[in-house]
């Protein structure tokens, strides 16, 4: 019986690497690699040997017998993906880095912890001798996995297993609760460290740009998902429910995992890792209706087919699209049923003004030439990200990202010695967490081929490091240890009520954990510098 690749795939190709029979695709160096919201199993040429399964990071892949009710269509899907397509002549060729002699004592400063992040990591564990200094704004690890992906996505978060390993190396520091741009500027950073790598991602949500934005009740999906997942800090972006709708600008994934996690039931939502601050809103204020909005037509919608067939195999929901340019089959005059899932694509439609008096009442937008209201409780901005600028590093206003060349990060168009960026705030906020794999290590061996050519200054850095630095500015980061005391309280918090974990949501409480070491194993490699 062959596998088959499921909704949670990662897309980073360690299944390819370890498949005999390369039946994989689209693999490194294929069309379609980076860009696929998955990776496809021939089912004609499988052998079953479940090697794939095995070193797949986030569970993505099983036996076709054994998939359950809401993911048996990737059965199809993985066949579907090799009619009319010859990959006979496909292959995935190993890529050898060739040695180069690099200067001894090199220090690496990585900015966030995300996943763009820990392949950087990875690579320079592999690549280099150097000692790495990892920065996070946030006293957890984690970036995008833990405050971005949905909390009913638990497999997709296993992809930090492997990064954790990584921050433990011996050659590795942890420093959480830091950000650059605040606590210390890029050029401090580059007295410290030979090269320092941003992986600091795209966190700034788009404008509409249209009246009534700013109303309560009218917010982004950065907000929601932020607050949701935990993020420290924030609070409810959401007005409660009296229509009983929701209006949602933008059809991409982020919108599907909003859309989603409002018709769930709280007591499953319960039992994952959702924030506790948000689920007795999500109790009290049921919605029976989303209207996801599309300025252009269904082959245009940002959602992957994975994620769309997942929302449509999800039992009890119904979905109905309705074309704006057929005017007369816009009409949401009729009252919102709360116990309802209905979910609403409403293409060829832009929202021109968000409607209240001191609150949101509703959305109003243009379908052709005629213009709808759509009588709502909440307006949530679903249209894209930036990278939030830091001070004292270039920054492209018009792309929303860090300018660069081949990752390395340019004033105009000259580099600036020792920056690097990787992941959305280097190519904008495009692919998946596999995609920064290839992206991380381009840049990474950039830094490589700069440091060997000579190209770094590579001379001695201040005496006592950047612990010194930090101690005269009386900073006081969480290190490793506090940063594993957190984990522990949340996981031990999780045990008592059948949960992955209950996190902390308030960089206080954070901070007065991490200070909680009790019987914390300490590895090999804790010398805090």
């Amino acid at each position: 019986m062959a596998f088959a690749i499921t909704q949670s795939c990662c897309s980073d190709a360690g299944c390819v690497s370890v498949c005999p029979v390369n039946c994989i695709h689209p693999a490194p160096g294929e069309p379609g690699f980076g860009s696929a919201d998955i990776l496809h199993i021939d089912p004609d040429t499988c052998i079953d040997c479940g090697a794939c399964s095995d070193a797949c990071p986030v569970d993505a892949i099983f036996p076709v017998d054994r998939l359950g009710p809401r993911d048996a269509h990737f059965a199809e899907v993985n066949a579907a993906y090799y009619r009319d397509r010859d990959t006979s002549q496909a292959f995935s060729p190993t890529e050898y880095t060739a040695l180069q002699r690099l200067p001894d004592d090199l220090q690496v400063a990585v900015i966030g912890t995300g996943p763009s992040a820990g392949y950087a990591i990875r690579t320079l564990l592999m690549r280099t001798d150097a000692q790495i200094t990892v920065i996070d704004k946030l006293p957890t690890p984690g970036g995008l996995v833990r405050s971005g992906v949905a909390p009913d996505h638990p497999a997709t978060k296993n992809i930090t297993h492997g990064f954790d390993l990584h921050l433990r190396d011996p050659r590795v520091t942890l420093l959480g609760n830091l950000e650059v741009g605040k606590d210390f500027s890029p050029a401090e950073l580059a007295q410290h460290f030979h090269g320092v790598i941003y992986a600091i991602g795209a966190s700034e949500p788009k404008r509409l740009g249209i009246p009534g934005e700013d109303l309560p009740g009218s917010t982004s999906a950065t907000e929601v998902v932020a607050w949701y997942n935990g993020l420290p800090d924030i609070s409810n972006p959401l007005a409660p429910a009296r229509v009983g709708r929701t209006v949602l600008v933008g059809t991409g994934n982020v919108a599907l995992d909003i859309v989603r996690l409002l018709h769930t039931a709280p007591d499953d939502l319960g039992r994952t890792d959702i924030a506790d601050r948000s689920l007795p809103f999500l109790r009290d204020n049921r919605v029976g209706e989303v209207v996801l909005l599309g300025r252009r037509g269904p082959d245009s919608a940002a959602y992957t087919p994975a994620e769309y067939a997942a929302l449509a195999n999800t039992p009890g929901i119904e979905i109905v699209a309705l074309d704006g340019s057929d005017p007369s089959s816009v009409d949401f005059s009729a009252p919102v049923d709360p116990n309802r899932k209905r979910i609403v694509f409403l293409y060829n439609t832009t929202p021109i003004e968000v409607v209240g008096e001191g609150q949101v009442t509703g959305v109003r937008v243009r379908t052709g030439e005629t213009e709808h209201l759509i009588p709502a409780d909440n307006v949530i901005s679903s249209i894209g990200y930036r990278t939030r600028p830091v001070t004292g590093l270039p920054f492209d206003a018009d792309a929303g990202r860090i300018p660069n060349a081949d990752g390395r990060i340019v004033d105009g168009t000259a580099p600036v010695p020792g920056a690097y960026v990787v992941g959305w705030a280097r190519r904008g906020p495009s692919g998946g967490i596999g995609a920064n794999r290839a992206c991380a290590e381009g840049t990474v061996q950039a830094f490589i081929d700069d440091a060997a050519s000579g190209a770094l200054d590579v001379s001695a850095r201040p005496d006592g490091g950047f612990g010194k630095f930090l101690r005269r500015k009386n900073l006081k980061p969480v290190r490793h240890r506090g940063i594993r005391a957190i984990d522990r309280i949340e996981r031990e918090r999780g045990e008592t009520s059948g949960r992955p974990r209950v996190k902390l949501t308030e960089r206080a409480e954070m901070l007065a954990g991490a200070k909680a070491r009790r019987s914390l194993p300490i590895f090999p490699r804790q010398r805090e510098r």
